[in-house]
């Protein structure tokens, strides 16, 4: 049988990654970003972050000709693409499909009091029965500041995308979504498991301005030979599958069921637990979004807890103490006993933090004693300090009503410290599966997902990214006393 390949694409904020792998096998071979340096994010003014999707555009087609050429893979054996992208993202078309503005992305925090008041007005009950999640800061809530501060651009508006859905567009002329893309732009309706058409009523939408729906794991559109000469994949494959790069992490990791949970520990850290109860008090706090598997027949819900506080931490501390690597702060952290000898360090100082209800905390050194505590003290302290915020927004998930029965975790840089990944194991009970895959590398094997065979894709994972498992250590002890210590520190903060 001729070998045949499958290509992903994961769309972020900083760049535009892709990655070819074996359609039969799932194994990767090749990754590769662009552009090489980061992109540039504008922001025009305070808290305001957009981007233009043609140097989106432009990137992928740079990414896929250069990927082609380093892999010296013949283009005709790609059968399939898959799209992951950043969430969130609101991109408004003309009826050419042409940007009339620059998204206005994720980070991008004009639209938090539009929300906010959208939330009041249609009552937090309602809000959260049916739409899983106030309309906050999401993709409806930026779609009406466009209405309310440039209403002459909105009269010209065609059709909102979300950044996947325009990227999808470029690729086959078809300006289509999803059921995950509109739950993460809060415009689905779970009880009706339709378009919310009340809350388009209430911004002063016209439903004509919603892309049209398809499935998840199945040909969305086709690659248009304009699509083919600018990328150099072959015209008339299909896109078969996209979503948001969180829940598309969770697809990378093998998390598709009940009790399943994917965990990052990048610059923030994220924890996403998949659940079939729908019902929620943190409307807030936490996030739902439909998961890659959602359907009538199984309701899978992604509930998603972000910690802004997280690896940035780790790296300010390594830029302020000039540590040649995170390997030898992690070595030198090792030596030093459970609990820091007492210093506690509160690593929220990446903005407010919406697990602490939009707290801004800051970042807090405590117990400093200068006798006796040293760098490598303060590695440990932070390390520990990251994963008992882990913990904090775990035992938030599961008040709300997520089981937890595995956890499992990209060997990114949180999870590559023993000392974080125990520590996380130990406290919350359960094993930490650590897999080496991307996000651009999980879409491009769940273009091949159209039989939905979702236990041979797993196994598929397991045998090609599976590096280690951490256990939970059976003397907890000092490590419940230490996190208590830390927990009581920080209601101090909450309080103050």
């Amino acid at each position: 049988m001729a070998q045949k390949y499958h290509i992903g694409f994961d769309l972020g904020s900083s760049s535009v990654k892709v990655a070819l792998v074996d359609a039969t096998t799932g194994e990767s071979i090749l990754t590769l970003h662009e552009p090489k340096h980061e992109m540039s994010i504008l922001s025009v003014q305070s808290d305001w972050a957009e981007q233009n999707p043609n140097d989106w555009w432009t990137y992928v087609c740079e990414a896929t000709k250069r990927i082609l050429n380093e892999s010296k893979i013949e283009a005709s054996k790609i059968t399939a693409v898959g799209i992951s992208y950043q969430m969130h993202g609101l991109v408004v078309v003309d009826s050419d499909g042409e940007p009339l503005k620059n998204a206005i992305i994720w980070c991008d925090s004009r639209a938090v009091e539009i929300g906010n008041k959208a939330f009041q007005d249609l009552s937090p009950e309602r809000c959260t029965k049916t739409l899983l999640n106030s309309p906050a800061n999401f993709t409806a809530s930026k779609l009406k500041w466009v209405k309310d501060n440039e209403p002459e651009l909105f009269a010209k508006i065609h059709k909102f995308m979300l950044p996947g859905d325009f990227i999808a567009f470029k690729l086959t002329d078809e300006i289509s979504t999803t059921k995950n893309g509109l739950s993460e732009g809060i415009f689905w309706d779970y009880e009706s498991d339709t378009i919310a058409d009340w809350l388009l009523d209430y911004f002063g939408f016209d439903s004509e301005l919603v892309p049209k729906l398809v499935e998840n794991f199945s040909p969305q559109g086709y690659i248009t030979n304009k699509a083919s000469l600018e990328t150099g994949l072959p015209e008339g494959i299909p896109v078969t599958y996209r979503a948001g790069d969180q829940p598309n992490n969770a697809l990378s990791l093998n998390v598709f069921n009940d009790g399943e949970v994917a965990a990052t520990g990048g610059t923030s850290g994220v924890i996403y637990a998949v659940t079939n109860n729908k019902n929620s008090k943190e409307p807030s706090r936490i996030n739902h979004f439909a998961h890659v598997n959602y359907s009538i027949d199984n309701q899978s819900i992604g509930k998603l807890l972000c910690i802004n506080g997280a690896g940035i931490m780790y790296r300010w501390l390594r830029n302020q103490s000039s540590a040649e690597s995170y390997e030898t702060m992690n070595r030198k952290a090792s030596k030093v006993p459970i609990g820091s000898d007492g210093l506690v360090i509160l690593p929220f100082g990446n903005g407010a933090e919406r697990m602490l209800n939009n707290l801004n905390v800051g970042t807090q050194f405590c117990n400093i004693n200068l006798n006796q505590h040293d760098k490598a003290h303060l590695f440990r302290a932070a390390l520990e300090g990251i994963a008992f915020s882990f913990v904090y927004g775990m035992e938030i998930l599961k008040n709300d009503n997520a089981k937890v029965k595995v956890i499992r975790a990209g060997n990114d840089n949180l999870f590559r410290s023993e000392i974080f990944a125990k520590t996380l194991a130990t406290l919350i009970g359960y094993e930490i599966e650590i897999y080496n895959t991307t996000g651009a590398v999980g879409a491009a094997r769940a273009a091949g997902l159209t039989d939905k065979n979702f236990d041979l894709f797993g196994d598929n994972i397991t045998n090609n990214d599976h590096v280690m498992t951490y256990k939970p250590i059976e003397n907890n002890t000092p490590y419940l006393e230490a996190y208590n210590k830390w927990k009581k520190e920080l209601e101090k903060q909450i309080k103050n």
